[in-house]
């Protein structure tokens, strides 16, 4: 089994792949794509990846791009810690908020990229325009864990690690962000599986 990341380690995209990957138990390689260089255009990564994306998981020949697909995938062919939760309408609750995070917020992934989190990359203040998404993110945050600081569905699931990662892109530069919320989002990050992605060693950061 092979899944392919960015060579920073910095896409919250592998990330999820990464750590489903370890709560099943499953024994794989890593190969890395600069993605700066555009080396997922390369023909030989274009051949293996329909969408030329990454991550890109491949398992006895079968190759498959887009994160939530993938975590869909390794839930149902393998044994392990459940990565979605088993009732129909919290499972389709978890699909539901990493699809949102997936597709929304956009001022926030632009303005506090994942090289905040993982590899100390600074920004400066929130524009208005990402302060009113914090405020979005936060609502609909409070609202799914309701009263919860442990896990959105009575028991850990991938979109717990989905949904942190939202957070923890403000948490680290020190931006207004709940006090039920970070401890929620600190929590979710001291998962041993979350904690090997975050002390992989990465390449030094230019001009970011």
């Amino acid at each position: 089994m092979l899944l392919y990341v960015d060579a920073n380690f910095a896409s919250p995209y592998a990330l999820v792949c990464y750590v489903s990957l370890l709560e099943k138990g499953l024994t794989f390689d890593i190969e890395t794509l600069n993605l700066a260089a555009r080396a997922h255009q390369d023909g030989a990564f274009a051949a293996t990846s329909i969408t030329r994306r990454v991550p890109t998981l491949v398992h006895d020949g079968f190759a498959l791009s887009e994160s939530s697909a993938i975590c869909e995938y390794l839930d149902e062919t393998f044994e392990g810690t459940r990565l979605y939760p088993a009732d129909p309408r919290d499972r389709a609750r978890a699909r539901q908020v990493q699809a949102w995070l997936r597709s929304d917020l956009m001022p926030i992934r632009d303005e506090r990229p994942t090289f905040v989190v993982f590899n100390g990359a600074k920004r400066p203040a929130l524009s208005v325009q990402a302060r009113e998404q914090a405020d979005k993110l936060f609502s609909a945050a409070l609202a799914l864990l309701d009263g919860r600081t442990d896990n959105l569905f009575g028991a850990w699931s991938i979109a717990d690690v989905d949904l942190a990662m939202m957070l923890q892109r403000l948490i680290v530069l020190g931006d207004p962000v709940p006090g039920r919320l970070v401890e929620y989002a600190t929590l979710q990050w001291r998962r041993p599986t979350v904690q090997q992605w975050i002390n992989r060693p990465r390449p030094a950061l230019i001009g970011y």
